[in-house]
């Protein structure tokens, strides 16, 4: 399911968290409420980016969207 499925399934308190810190590290607890919503992690996922020692980052056009939202835009999906 990609991000603009999931997205409003998300807790408001976690979408806050992911415009307020859009391009770091996701902690393991959005993650879990990701995929507990239908977020399916996945490395041919567009929105999903990196994954290491830190923990899950979303992609460039990830980010991008988020950021879109958060002004206020409606987000395309690329």
């Amino acid at each position: 399911m990609s991000i603009e499925h999931w997205w409003p399934k998300l807790k408001r308190s976690t979408q806050k968290w992911l415009i307020e810190n859009n391009g770091d590290a996701v902690s393991s607890d959005v993650v879990a409420e990701i995929t507990q919503v239908g977020g399916v992690i996945t490395s041919d996922a567009w929105w999903v980016g990196e994954s290491g020692p830190s923990g899950l980052y979303l992609s460039d056009e990830a980010v991008d969207w988020i950021e879109a939202v958060a002004n206020g835009e409606v987000p395309e999906r690329p």
